[in-house]
């Protein structure tokens, strides 16, 4: 059991959290064969001390001498671990309970699943789900992401409606189960999308791979979220536009291609339309900056798509909805998952 599974939080300028948060890490991650490590991005506040400090003997250390992002810092971690499998656990995560016992168990026992997501709820509403990514994310025909229990900027009261397990799409980073071995064979995180969908584009090429992505709703923590950009950031718009259509350029299988890309064109300009009705000028500007960067990377995104075909499968079509979210909640006022049509998981065959 030795190195069997490694729970990472990757770590700049974050002692408010690993005070708060890493002691409940330590009480609740006593499972033989794992191993709790703080990855340091260069921080320049007092972490790495803090931590040699209280949590010398129950925590390793890896500093990096310049910070990576979180995609960097990850990809870097996950080079020098020998673990079977990996948990990325954000340092703004609370556990109150034992949480790894449900995730790992169900990796051990299904071979056919590569990524498991725990349940995410909200640090400071606790009986709600949290936003990043409820339990368990999806996205529709177009590629706009959404979950069991958050759709857009509607979150859902917990009343256990989603505790069954169930195969997703995309898990958020905040807690999120790897094996490693499928980390290394796709290559990781993509570096170059800075922040945001990080997580959705590795999951959804696992997927094309051939393995499941699975919501363990039983492994539940608590994420005080909020990002690293503030809503309604021009920065924030930009990186959420360009990386969800580097996303779809990279996995979008054939025969949805041309179809999915020219309908998100036309929706992508409505939504800067509406953007400058509302007053929001610069967060207009910045779709239209996404789908000129869109342009000029196209020769490299297509390379990465070209590589990432080589392990397309069409064995698991759950975690896409095959219509449009956007019609749903804004025209039909559809705010919960399971008031969704039955279109779920039929899409993209």
């Amino acid at each position: 059991m030795k190195n069997k599974l490694a729970v990472v939080i990757l770590n700049w300028n974050g002692q408010h959290f690993l005070e708060n948060f890493l002691p409940g890490v330590v009480e609740h991650s006593k499972v033989q064969g794992v191993n709790i490590v703080v990855a340091d991005n260069a921080s320049d506040d007092d972490s790495v001390d803090w931590v040699n400090k209280h949590f010398g003997e129950k925590v390793s250390i890896l500093e990096f001498t310049k910070n990576h992002g979180f995609a960097g810092g990850y990809n870097r971690v996950f080079q020098q671990l020998k673990h079977e499998y990996i948990c990325l656990l954000n340092s703004d995560v609370e556990i109150k309970h034992p949480w790894i016992e449900p995730a790992l168990d169900y990796l051990e026992n299904n071979d056919d699943v590569g990524v498991v997501c725990a349940k995410l709820l909200d640090q400071k509403n606790p009986a709600y789900f949290e936003y990043a990514s409820a339990a368990g994310g999806y996205i529709d025909k177009y590629g706009y992401p959404f979950c069991r229990g958050r759709i857009f900027e509607h979150v859902e009261k917990d009343r256990g409606q989603y505790d069954a397990i169930h195969d997703v799409l995309w898990g958020a980073g905040a807690a999120l189960f790897f094996r490693r071995d499928l980390w290394n064979a796709h290559d990781g995180l993509d570096e170059d999308f800075f922040a945001h969908m990080e997580e959705i584009d590795l999951c959804w090429r696992i997927k094309n791979g051939g393995k499941r992505v699975v919501c363990v709703p039983q492994s539940v923590v608590y994420h005080v979220g909020g990002g690293t950009l503030p809503k309604n950031e021009p920065r924030k718009t930009f990186l959420n536009f360009r990386n969800n259509l580097w996303m779809l350029q990279k996995n979008l299988p054939p025969k949805r291609y041309k179809q999915v890309m020219f309908a998100r064109f036309w929706l992508d300009i409505l939504a800067a339309v509406s953007f400058m009705f509302s007053g929001r000028v610069k967060d207009a500007g910045a779709v239209f900056k996404a789908w000129k960067n869109i342009r000029k990377t196209h020769k490299q995104t297509m390379e990465k798509r070209r590589q990432m075909q080589a392990f397309k499968s069409n064995l698991h079509n759950a975690g896409f909805y095959n219509g449009s979210i956007l019609w749903q909640y804004h025209v039909r006022r559809r705010q919960r998952f399971s008031e969704l049509d039955g279109k779920i998981q039929k899409a993209y065959k």
